[in-house]
């Protein structure tokens, strides 16, 4: 089970890939950055994406407190971890895929993949960042 800089470079391995970090959304802070920003500063582009993260975990549209009739109940506020699976943002010139990873303990981190637009496989990203995300080991 591949660590925080295991999983990032992995993540690096990927078409397009031109940059990966482990982020606490709850703080903002990056856990361990790979590879390049789109601004320049990891920690600028850690902060910036947590405010995207923690408004899709926390907003009552995206996490309904009660299931539409027939549906079955799924993680929503008070679960294990957040009811979003991932995040994805288009630009011009790129991907963004935020990845919200669940652990036994209470957890606010997701993993961002910048991938450029003309070299990225969108479809390949997520499922490999399923994977990664499913594996990490946080220690």
């Amino acid at each position: 089970m591949p660590g925080i800089d295991e999983c990032l470079l992995e993540a690096m391995a990927l078409p397009g890939a031109r940059g990966a970090a482990l982020v606490d959304w709850s703080s903002g802070l990056a856990l361990g950055t790979a590879g390049d920003s789109p601004v320049g500063d990891h920690e600028t582009t850690a902060a910036e994406t947590a405010e995207l993260a923690r408004a899709a975990a926390e907003y009552e549209s995206f996490a309904p407190a009660e299931p539409a009739a027939g549906a079955q109940a799924g993680p929503g506020p008070g679960a294990a971890g957040p009811p979003v699976e991932d995040l994805i943002v288009t630009t011009r010139t790129g991907y963004h895929v935020l990845r919200f990873v669940e652990t036994s303990f209470d957890s606010s981190v997701f993993l961002h993949l910048w991938l450029d637009r003309a070299d990225g496989n969108l479809a390949l990203a997520r499922h490999r960042l399923r994977a990664l995300a499913e594996g990490l080991v946080l220690r």
